[in-house]
């Protein structure tokens, strides 16, 4: 089937899955989500592997860093600066609750060995940022939770790729069959993290400067894109994270240009049919025979990774007193799991390749994880923003401030 044909039901099968969720009061992202199940290899077969449908790898990419740009714009300095270390210690709490829980079940309770719990364990630090964030902009979302869960994500995310390279190395000297240098232990993380950090500020740099140079402001979204795709392609040459580089942009753009909303605004604009294609991709590539395989091991891990979130999340709002609402219910919110973690999966097929069953069992646990998270996640993020009351906020925000203004 030619590659035009096969976007375009992928593009058809979201769509409708979309639209049936919309109905249900479900989240589109989840309808994307069974849709791409639908057409992938287990059902329907428009994909018939998961390696052909890694082939439009491409349009996932370009969706991550889409997503990872407009999560920088949440970055702003004197927003930040109001909640400060607030969303540090929530942050970091709830990282290590997930990270401490999953390791307990899976070493003590599992029994799997050292090498595997450490990896696994470190998996399950991140947040898939895109799902979190569809829910939030199909709901219009706002207020004290919606204001918290962006900035969490995006620091759960750096948070969790330093995790994942510090417990991976660990596990690598455990496991390698010949010793690591110090160099190679060390250099993996510094470049994915400080490279990343570095490659985005100086693209945002460029790109506010440009901004700033240009006289007529309706060029603004190619410009964009570019630096976005910039961003991205430089990320994958260095072994640093695209996502990083990304959310690295759009924060130097939030904090930097005059009138950023148009710039972000303008991404936004051609972003929906990429996002649907993204979500409905992704739900190609969950093939239900891994069910099978599964077990006991990977449902523990489901349930230790939701509660270890769940919890530390609620510690951390305590420790610094947030809102009721953030308390209650951000840790519901922060369950999707996704892209990062498909990327992370890539990162220990190749630095644990010569382990086949090793890569082999911690696939088939992530995946199933994927699978229910990226399906249910959508669910409970919409759960959440509805019990805190956040839901259509930017409308009744919107209002608030037009009966201001006509006063």
């Amino acid at each position: 089937m030619g590659v035009m044909l096969t976007i375009s039901i992928a593009l058809i099968a979201g769509i409708i899955g979309g639209k049936i969720a919309e109905r249900l009061t479900l989240p589109k992202v989840s309808g994307y989500l069974v849709a791409g199940v639908l057409i992938g290899p287990s059902i329907f077969k428009i994909f018939e592997s998961y390696f052909e449908v890694v082939k439009y790898d491409i349009i996932s990419e370009l969706a991550l860093s889409i997503i990872a740009f407009s999560i920088g714009s949440e970055f702003i300095y004197r927003e930040i600066k109001k909640l400060g270390k607030k969303i540090v210690i929530i942050t970091l709490m709830e990282v290590i609750g997930a990270v401490l829980l999953v390791f307990f079940f899976m070493y003590v309770v599992c029994k799997q060995d050292l090498a595997f719990s450490l990896v696994i364990a470190s998996m399950s630090a991140a947040t898939a940022p895109a799902a979190t964030f569809l829910v939030m902009q199909q709901y219009r979302a706002y207020g004290p939770l919606t204001k918290t869960i962006l900035p969490v994500v995006a620091l759960d995310d750096i948070y969790g790729i330093m995790t994942f390279g510090i417990l991976s190395s660990v596990a690598m000297i455990l496991k390698s069959p010949t010793p690591l240098s110090v160099k190679e232990m060390v250099l993996g993380p510094t470049i994915e993290i400080f490279g990343s950090l570095l490659v985005g500020i100086t693209i945002g740099i460029v790109l506010t400067i440009v901004i700033r140079l240009m006289k007529r402001k309706t060029g603004i979204q190619p410009i964009a894109l570019a630096a976005i795709l910039l961003g991205a392609g430089i990320a994958k040459v260095i072994n640093a994270s695209p996502l990083l580089v990304n959310i690295a942009v759009g924060t130097i753009v939030a904090n930097i240009v005059p009138d950023h909303e148009k710039v972000f605004k303008s991404i936004s604009d051609l972003s929906e049919p990429i996002y649907v294609l993204f979500f409905t991709l992704a739900g190609a590539k969950l093939e239900l025979y891994i069910l099978k395989y599964v077990g006991i091991v990977g449902i523990v891990y489901i349930f230790a990774r939701g509660f270890g979130k769940y919890l530390g999340a609620f510690i951390g709002a305590q420790m610094v007193n947030a809102e009721p609402t953030v308390k209650k219910y951000l840790g519901l919110a922060l369950l999707p799991q996704g892209g990062i973690s498909i990327g992370l999966l890539v990162i220990v097929s190749q630095k644990f390749a010569y382990d086949p069953q090793f890569v082999s069992w911690m696939t088939t646990i992530i995946m199933f994880s994927i699978l229910f998270y990226e399906t249910g996640g959508p669910i409970f993020s919409k759960i959440a923003i509805s019990k805190a009351g956040e839901i259509n906020g930017l409308d009744k925000l919107e209002n608030s401030d037009l009966n201001l203004s006509t006063n």
